[in-house]
């Protein structure tokens, strides 16, 4: 492997524990950042507030992105548009917000956001009981992989890219699935045929060399476990067919998180938005439909 590679996967794993050394307040709780933008969407639970923020020095550029407030009452009475100043308390596995107050919007050095193009209808979004739509791409070992290859088998897959940084998107959905990995190894009966899938959100720089060394860093059993890059019209077609927001912006990749359940027929059986899903929750529903 050349030394540039290497470098890069270095850098890859180290990703998400090497921010949390830099900028911001440090104690034992975490890091904290104090934080100005402006609100463009709510969760329907309102736990989740959908932000464009201001450059967060020594971690991020400007983007949007979802925050969770653990305090709901804090943000109750806000709505889309309204400007904000809000504490971000980020840990190793964690990162939410707090203190969030209005404020003048012109003390928020954002640009308004360009106008969307026109969503796709929603009956081409995969919804349970369609089909698993047709994809080609290369796991962590240079072999293709496509969708009949798991056919026969339940598939768990989420997408995730290496060099999040964020604790409680990919590093969550990782760990997750680390975890799950264990779940599925201890069991003896259709749960121990289930296959994991993590698709990358980031095809230009996760390459199967750079998988393959993410996923021997999560302890990842190539024989439960695949880690998947590809074409990157592969990446959008299986991103867009699974509702996941996928953008760059600011030089870092801005994103929504799904993980799907795929019976052994080929079809979604059920597909879980965000990150609030536990491995035990998953199993729980392999096992609830017998297959």
């Amino acid at each position: 492997m050349r030394k540039n590679d290497s470098l890069k996967i270095a850098t890859a794993i180290c990703a998400a524990l090497a921010f949390l050394g830099c900028g911001g307040r440090s104690d034992e709780d975490g890091q904290h950042y104090d934080v100005r933008g402006v609100v463009r969407g709510i969760s329907p639970d309102c736990t989740t507030l959908e932000i464009q923020h201001e450059n967060i020095p020594d971690f991020m550029p400007s983007m949007t992105m979802p925050f969770l407030a653990r305090n709901r009452k804090e943000i109750a009475d806000l709505k889309p548009g309204d400007a904000i100043s809000f504490r971000m308390t980020v840990t190793k596995k964690d990162f939410w917000i707090h203190h969030v107050k209005k404020i003048s919007r012109e003390d928020v050095d954002v640009r308004e956001p360009k106008p969307e193009p026109m969503p796709e209808s929603q009956s081409s979004r995969l919804k349970e009981g369609d089909a698993m739509p047709a994809f080609s791409l290369t796991n962590q070992d240079g072999r293709q992989i496509n969708e009949r290859t798991f056919q026969g088998q339940p598939l768990v897959l989420t997408f995730v890219f290496t060099r999040c940084a964020v604790p409680n998107f990919c590093p969550r959905m990782t760990d997750n699935f680390s975890e799950l990995q264990n779940l599925i190894k201890a069991e003896n009966d259709a749960v121990a045929k289930t296959h994991l899938l993590s698709i990358t959100l980031d095809p230009a720089f996760d390459t199967p060399q750079i998988l393959n060394q993410y996923g021997a860093h999560s302890n990842e059993d190539p024989n439960v476990w695949s880690l998947a890059t590809g074409n990157p019209k592969e990446i959008d077609a299986l991103t867009q067919a699974f509702s996941v927001y996928r953008r760059t912006e600011g030089g870092t990749l801005s994103h929504g998180l799904a993980t799907a359940l795929v019976g052994p027929d080929g079809k979604i059986v059920k597909i879980w938005r965000g990150n609030t899903w536990t491995p035990e929750e998953i199993i729980s529903e392999i096992r609830s439909q017998k297959f």
